[in-house]
């Protein structure tokens, strides 16, 4: 079996940092609690590349949380230059010391080598998509290597290295060109082996990185005020059915929903994904299941059913399928469980 290769370590002074060990990612990944796909040219999760194609490509790949996680991201360095892109959910990032709140449509750039850590302190919902790419840096101030197959033209490439070695913000707004790549490379990790896909990777990052460019250029973010304002409300209606169980009893349809926000059933559909990676009925359901879950843990005088009714629920054989696709686990051995001293939180 031929030895893994070793793990890549910067110096800068007297200080050695080595690359992260993607610890609680891996464990995330083995427990089930997040969809992740990806392709490895090193020390990171995912299906292994050959080292002869696309080299320099140290990691690619997505991932999808679709509920709360009680996991994140410890302080961490990458070898390479790292960008990460949030199509939908939102979840803390800190870089440096600074922390971001990124929402649906951030693109984040890591320096390699630079430290930062995703969740606050726990990853968040979404579906998140990211790439290192591996530019040569072991020591500082070492001039950036660009791997062969990255094929911009050597102004414009000179450019993007002089704006992502000097910048000091960490945070986007991707443009729609660049969500679109960060789509077509999801492809090319899901048909990997398959012919020409490694061609077709590289075409994309080569497109991502001009856009990116583009991106950094412009400095100047215009945003549609009616925009922002859609989507926060949408973002306070979906906090109030967190944190209040009385807005969850509401007997909501999709269109109730849509009215309660001022808007279409097409545009409350679209900004609930953006914010929480599901549609509107699903997020409500877990919000009624995470409710009840509670109620079952402190008020043991009431039945099952009552708390089902209580919560929005019409039927207490429906409940308990969802509480148990949630839980895994019915609501009465729940209940039990916190009875004999097992404290359990909703997830």
């Amino acid at each position: 079996m031929k030895a893994a290769a070793p793990s890549p370590i910067y110096q800068s002074s007297a200080d050695y940092h080595e690359i992260d060990d993607c610890g609680p990612q891996r464990k995330a990944i083995r427990e089930g609690k997040i969809e992740l796909h990806a392709l490895s040219n090193g020390h990171y999760p995912g299906k292994r590349m050959n080292s002869n194609i696309l080299p320099g490509l140290a990691n690619v790949g997505f991932w999808s949380c679709r509920s709360s996680q009680d996991w994140g991201l410890d302080s961490h360095r990458n070898e390479g230059l790292e960008i990460v892109f949030l199509e939908t959910g939102g979840m803390g990032f800190e870089v440096d010391g600074r922390v971001h709140l990124l929402r649906a449509g951030n693109l984040t750039v890591t320096r390699p080598w630079q430290l930062h850590k995703l969740g606050d302190p726990n990853i968040g919902r979404g579906k998140l998509y990211w790439l290192i790419l591996d530019v040569g840096v072991r020591r500082p101030n070492q001039e950036w290597t660009w791997p062969s197959w990255v094929v911009l033209s050597p102004k414009d490439l000179a450019e993007l290295t002089r704006k992502l070695r000097h910048g000091e913000q960490a945070a986007w707004m991707a443009n729609a060109q660049m969500r679109q790549v960060f789509r077509d490379i999801a492809d090319c990790v899901l048909l990997w082996n398959q012919p020409r896909v490694g061609s077709r990777l590289a075409v994309a990052i080569n497109r991502l990185l001009l856009e990116l460019l583009d991106v950094l250029a412009e400095q100047q973010h215009e945003e549609s005020p009616s925009l922002v304002t859609r989507r926060r409300t949408v973002e306070l209606f979906l906090n109030d059915l967190v944190e209040n169980p009385l807005s969850c009893a509401e007997p909501w349809t999709v269109e109730r929903m849509a009215a309660q926000c001022g808007m279409g059933i097409t545009a409350m559909a679209k900004y609930c994904k953006e914010l929480v990676n599901i549609g509107p009925m699903a997020f409500l359901n877990q919000c009624r299941i995470d409710h009840a879950a509670r109620a079952l843990q402190e008020t043991q005088s009431i039945s099952v059913t009552q708390i089902a009714m209580r919560f929005g629920f019409n039927s207490s054989q429906y409940f308990a399928t969802q509480f148990r696709k949630r839980h895994q686990m019915t609501p009465v051995q729940y209940r039990s469980r916190a009875l004999k001293g097992g404290r359990l939180l909703p997830r």
